[in-house]
């Protein structure tokens, strides 16, 4: 099945140019990716932009994902020099964590600036992320706690919100969104059947199709477990589906249509168990 997934709004070029002009301001660059997605949900754009600085990756909503699998990332990700992180970004617990790990790399810095002559300088991280990862759950819940906003300052770009998490580290919440491009057409897949782009680019039947696709590859038995289907991989399936679930239309014919919305939201909600769509 050939699926066109490839766009790239205009809107967003102005977005790429205004987050690498943000990126010069900040040492430290907090990415957060989809725990179940660690690779399709990466920008691409901003691994060129934040070179030399200092990286942490945050694979959120974890929760969801396969724990056996978010291990296997995170080790990858620790050899490419990046600070990897699991969590729930819904969980305060989870964020008073990040938070005190992002302390101790700007004491670190504070350290190096006295070193240099500097003082009072604190350390600027930015919050990036394509849409739907959990990036404004995850500001709100780091400056909802602090959240002084320090406004505009003299040498800095005027109009940027700054945010001050505590005495020695600001945050930079910027408005620009990036979308990825899509290089693979697997990749804007596995995004629509977590809900990081919009479903409707493909007629849910045939999201649903390819979803299941996928599961039968890493997880075979979700769906038998799930709603007692026979394992047979046809499209039939989803008449099976809408049978067992009792979504019918008028006349009683089963309303494959809701059972494909059934299956896809089931699935991004994490009703077929904990599932990562890759591995490393």
């Amino acid at each position: 099945m050939s699926i066109n997934l490839q766009w790239y709004p205009g809107h967003m070029t102005k977005a790429r140019r205004a987050m690498e002009e943000s990126l010069r301001l900040v040492d430290m660059i907090v990415e957060i990716r989809d725990a179940r997605l660690p690779y399709s949900s990466a920008n691409p754009d901003l691994a060129g932009m934040g070179q030399g600085k200092k990286r942490i990756l945050i694979l959120n909503k974890s929760d969801l994902a396969d724990p056996e699998e978010t291990e296997k990332w995170m080790a990858a990700f620790r050899q490419q020099d990046m600070i990897p992180l699991s969590m729930d970004a819904r969980v305060r617990g989870d964020c008073t964590g990040i938070l005190r790990l992002l302390n101790e790399l700007a004491a670190e810095k504070k350290a190096k600036d006295l070193k240099r002559g500097i003082k009072n300088r604190p350390a600027r991280l930015m919050v990036a992320g394509i849409p739907n990862v959990g990036k404004s759950t995850l500001i709100n819940s780091l400056a909802g706690r602090a959240s002084t906003k320090t406004g505009d300052k003299p040498g800095v770009t005027r109009g940027l919100q700054w945010i001050r998490l505590s005495a020695s580290l600001e945050l930079l919440d910027t408005p620009g969104i990036l979308w990825p491009r899509f290089e693979e057409e697997a990749v804007g897949l596995k995004l629509a059947l977590m809900g990081a782009i919009r479903e409707e680019i493909l007629p849910a039947e045939e999201l649903a199709l390819a979803g299941r696709k996928l599961l039968e590859e890493r997880y075979p038995k979700a769906l038998t477990e799930r709603y007692g289907l026979s394992e047979d991989n046809s499209p039939a399936w989803l008449t099976e589906l809408a049978q067992k679930q009792s979504l019918l239309q008028k006349g009683g014919e089963p309303d494959t249509a809701r059972a494909a919305a059934r299956f896809l939201d089931d699935l991004k909600k994490g009703k077929l168990g904990r599932i990562t769509l890759e591995s490393p």
